[in-house]
């Protein structure tokens, strides 16, 4: 059994999802196919799960949306006619949607996700009208039948242990299996959804459950290349990838996954494939657990921005026990996640995503660090960027610190700090964001021309 995800730019219009069902219908062992909401048809386009959110948020400011729900059943309309379905799977939609829009709004959190939900819902209700049309034996599955239960946190929802033995008994079911990605139910019966992009997320918890021979990923591009193809032209592209290697670049701006996708495979071993809605013949990109052969040290270069840099420094730091415990304490009481923490004898740095940090946060925190733990020096450097150096076979080879930073150094980049994970898969750099571009472009052709 393979299961099969298809994201927003796959199901954009008819003429995308009859590609969709083709692929689907092309391969008998493409049992369980996950859908996300349609996706923009154009680069001025706008993605159906946006027009959801501003329909909830036009309905939790005034108490009507009436041209924003127009928006969102037109679009399905406009799905439905080009596939010549009938005007009764439209009409199913826009009950289901009036029905989500009067729904209680006391909880705003659970309010919206009920509504963003809708558009993976509803898609998989109408490819799975379209496969029986076309005479295929398809059903559409509701995941709160499927027991995909996830925890009440709205909006960055996790899943539930008990999932996976639940969603196990869809190996049972026959046919196709239509399932919407993106959310699932609380124990108390509430939608709730992942992160934005979790329907990969969904994807990754169903082939785990079902226990599938393979995960695969479908989306608009023929593979993972070793860089962003727009910074760097035609850059090469990836034929296998490690869990590792791939979650270090979805975790610094690899957008092909979302950078929690990964988990549910990896812990069951099972194999995921990268492949193009428009070239499916195409190769793609394999991600296994192992690679016994590499190609070369470096697997890709990725680089976000977004961050920023609390720097801290007190003397005789080193011997103070506890000192991290209560640096960390006062970020865990703010609600505030770290993603990097390099550190020195007597200063440390926390590197956090910027949108965590608002003024009034950041004037809280500095406050508290300067109180309670009686630092020499704390400062904030905003408009940071973290590039990443990904690849199993670096922790063989000697030198690659010194190639990055000699790059970086002729491309007239300023390192503002380095960190290596200890299992020697990554490297990561932190630097000003304006120099980006610059700094993938300088380690590209330093690592792969």
């Amino acid at each position: 059994m393979k299961v099969i995800k298809f994201g927003g730019t796959s199901l954009a219009n008819a003429t995308q999802i009859k590609k969709v069902c083709d692929i689907v219908t092309s391969d008998s062992e493409r049992q369980l196919v996950v859908v996300s909401a349609p996706g923009k048809r154009s680069k001025d386009d706008i993605k159906v799960t946006d027009l959801l959110i501003k329909c909830a948020e036009k309905q939790l400011e005034f108490g009507e949306a009436k041209a924003e729900l127009k928006a969102v059943v037109d679009r399905y309309a406009e799905i439905a006619k080009e596939l010549e379905l009938s005007d009764e799977i439209v009409k199913v939609i826009e009950d289901d949607l009036e029905q989500r829009l009067s729904s209680n709004i006391d909880n705003k959190g659970r309010f919206l996700d009920l509504l963003k939900a809708a558009g993976e819902d509803n898609t998989a209700k109408l490819v799975a009208k379209y496969l029986i049309e076309k005479g295929f034996n398809a059903s559409y599955i509701n995941p709160k039948d499927a027991g995909l239960f996830l925890s009440d946190e709205f909006g960055n929802a996790r899943v539930l242990p008990e999932s996976y033995e639940n969603l196990k008994l869809l190996r049972d079911v026959e046919g196709i299996k239509i399932f919407p990605g993106f959310f699932g139910y609380t124990k108390s019966g509430d939608v709730a959804t992942f992160p934005r992009g979790g329907s990969d997320i969904t994807g990754s918890i169903l082939a785990a459950g079902v226990r599938a021979d393979m995960y695969e990923n479908f989306t608009d591009v023929d593979s993972v290349f070793v860089a962003n193809p727009n910074i760097i032209k035609n850059p090469k592209p990836i034929s296998v990838l490690t869990y590792r290697e791939m979650r270090e670049l979805s975790y610094a701006g690899f957008s092909v996954l979302h950078e929690e996708t990964l988990e549910p495979v990896y812990r069951m071993g099972i194999p995921v494939c990268i492949k193009s809605t428009n070239n499916p013949s195409a190769q793609g990109t394999l991600i296994v657990p192992e690679i016994k052969k590499k190609s070369g040290p470096v697997a890709g270069i990725a680089c976000d921005s977004g961050f920023c840099n609390i720097y801290l420094s007190k003397y005789m730091m080193n011997r103070e026990v506890g000192f991290g415990r209560r640096l960390l304490q006062i970020f865990e009481d703010e609600a505030i996640s770290y993603e990097h923490l390099p550190s020195g004898i007597d200063n440390i740095s926390i590197v956090i995503r910027e949108k965590q940090l608002s003024k009034i946060k950041e004037e809280i925190v500095m406050k508290r660090i300067k109180d309670e733990l009686a630092v020499d020096d704390v400062s904030i450097e905003r408009d940071l960027a973290l590039i990443m150096i990904v690849g199993e076979g670096m922790m063989h080879t000697i030198g690659i610190s010194a190639r990055v930073t000699n790059a970086l150094s002729k491309a007239g980049v300023n390192i503002q700090m380095i960190n290596q994970g200890s299992s020697e898969v990554s490297m990561m750099y932190g630097i000003k964001a304006v120099d980006s571009d610059n700094a993938v472009k300088a380690l590209y052709q330093e690592f792969f021309e």
